[in-house]
């Protein structure tokens, strides 16, 4: 539950008021028929309300069509610091309250609710002022809707220059929720009320509008119409609105709606997207393109991109465009694409070029393989290089007749030395032997 700020009594101050639209006056102007008055509500000779008439100015929607839907599709709300400003005093019997409650209601649910979007408080005053919730006790419409039902009348006196003051000093700041000048976010004060200010609003009003306050003024049934308009902020004819009772002041949310909206140029078709229209929150819109493509220079047209140059692919190997700006990705040989589309698993390890193989690769499944060696060439022990079978005959047939001739040289060489060396002996021989014999015979 949120913690609410006590009631408190302030001197004299006065109630910002916020209204919308409102519908024709009488037929014979009444006493609350002035200038800068917009009137809702008003009776028929026989005491029904009358029929609210056409807008005096075209509404943001563009729905002059007959029964369209004023704002829909085209109207969006602004974001805003928005403070209601209630009437509780004992004039308003708890019917009537109820009526205000439910109008409050209305008017939140044609905002855009949230702590980025529009912020809601809500001061509840008579006699004196008490700050039922601040702008950022709540940031959903449900809860917003859940305390205002929650809200229960004063039931005193009218002191609506000391709920104004109670506003600028308490609900307003950026302690309770306001955001700071440097947002551009509007603040806003709606003020409902039935009867004449028991305090001095003039100059409290003043110094509420000089801080940047926007302030609607709502008059119901007795409302003093001079105390509305020294409330209200400029131009008055689009801030004071009265109703003859609180019976009709829920039309008025319809009013909100339009005054608080921000024209949807991209509902309106005028602007220009080639793909696609933003919104942005000031009312203005900007283009952007779908996927694929590009926004051109003229930040309205669309190229289609080459989204493999631009690396963003994600494709964990090849990037292929396509002719609608879109892409596919692929893989290289040996791989196959995975089910995301992007990644690759191996397939066969042989087309990688890694396999070390000095001849063959045979795949074995995705992930193995083994090495072979050409016709005429065995594996070996490494299981990668290659050995030819018939150059192993041819070596150890090398060797062995290169072995062989060294033997036969050295064994003619042998055989020559003994040759001579036995021709030689035979010549001594015989050279002794006639010696020997010529010496017998002297």
């Amino acid at each position: 539950m949120p913690r609410l700020a006590p009631a408190r009594q302030l001197p004299g101050l006065l109630l910002l008021w916020s209204v919308l639209q409102l519908l024709p006056p009488p037929a014979a102007p009444g006493p609350l028929d002035r200038p800068g008055v917009r009137r809702l509500g008003t009776r028929g000779p026989a005491g029904s309300p009358g029929r609210r008439p056409a807008p005096t100015r075209a509404p943001y929607s563009g729905a002059s069509e007959p029964g369209g839907n004023r704002g829909a599709g085209v109207c969006k709300s602004r974001p805003l610091d928005l403070v209601f400003i209630i009437d509780s005093s004992r004039s308003v019997r708890p019917l009537e309250f109820t009526k205000v409650k439910t109008f409050v209601s209305r008017i939140i649910d044609t905002l855009d609710i949230g702590a980025a979007d529009t912020r809601v408080a809500l001061v509840n005053y008579a006699s004196t002022v008490k700050i039922e919730f601040q702008l950022q006790t709540y940031a959903d419409k449900q809860s917003l809707k859940q305390a205002v039902a929650r809200i229960t009348p004063l039931s005193t006196g009218t002191m609506s220059g000391l709920a104004i003051q109670t506003a600028m000093d308490e609900a307003f700041t950026v302690e309770a929720g306001a955001r700071g000048p440097t947002s551009n976010i509007p603040k806003v004060a709606i003020i409902v009320t039935d009867g004449r200010p028991q305090d001095q609003v003039n100059e409290v009003a003043a110094r509420a509008r000089a801080t940047g306050i926007e302030l609607y003024a709502v008059g119901v049934d007795r409302a003093d119409m001079e105390s509305l308009k020294m409330m209200a902020s400029e131009p008055l004819d689009e801030h004071v609105f009265y109703v003859e009772t609180y019976g009709v002041i829920e039309k008025l949310s319809s009013r909100f709606q339009e005054t608080f909206c921000a024209i949807d140029k991209c509902a309106l078709g005028t602007h220009g997207c080639e793909h696609i229209c933003v919104n942005d929150r000031t009312g203005s819109y900007h283009c952007e393109c779908h996927e694929g493509y590009t926004l051109n220079e003229d930040r309205k047209t669309c190229s289609a991109q080459d989204k493999c140059a631009f690396g963003t692919h994600g494709c964990q190997h090849i990037c292929v465009n396509d002719r609608d700006g879109s892409h596919h990705c692929e893989c290289y040989e040996g791989y196959t694409l995975n089910a995301d589309g992007k990644t690759c698993a191996v397939q066969n390890k042989c087309v990688l070029g890694t396999h070390g193989c000095q001849h063959v690769c045979v795949s074995d499944g995705a992930a193995s393989y083994h090495c072979d060696c050409f016709p005429g060439y065995n594996l070996n022990e490494d299981k990668k290089t290659c050995s030819a079978i018939e150059e192993a005959r041819r070596l150890i047939s090398t060797e062995d007749v290169c072995g062989c001739e060294a033997t036969l040289a050295y064994q003619e060489k042998v055989s020559s030395y003994l040759q001579r060396l036995n021709s030689k002996l035979d010549d001594i021989l015989q050279k002794l032997q006639v010696n020997e014999y010529g010496q017998v015979h002297r």
